[in-house]
């Protein structure tokens, strides 16, 4: 069985998160670069609810984890 492929406006959605790509620009520039160490969902912009999605989409390795591994390469790269 195929796993879904979600596109990066999705994951915002699943946040709770504006997701045109106007806004989703505005919030990586705000919240970028994150220190090199620290991990994505560590991030201080999450709510606890949106961290322990992003925490568990990595370690379960789900359908959710490419695309949150795109987002943690967006906010860790210098703006």
């Amino acid at each position: 069985m195929d796993q879904p492929v979600h596109h990066f406006s999705e994951l915002f959605e699943q946040l709770g998160l504006r997701s045109d790509a106007e806004s989703i620009e505005r919030f990586i520039q705000r919240h970028s670069p994150l220190p090199k160490e620290m991990p994505l969902a560590d991030a201080p912009c999450w709510n606890e609810g949106q961290a322990d999605f992003l925490k568990e989409a990595v370690q379960e390795d789900a359908d959710w984890a490419e695309v949150v591994d795109h987002l943690d390469a967006s906010m860790h790269k210098p703006v």
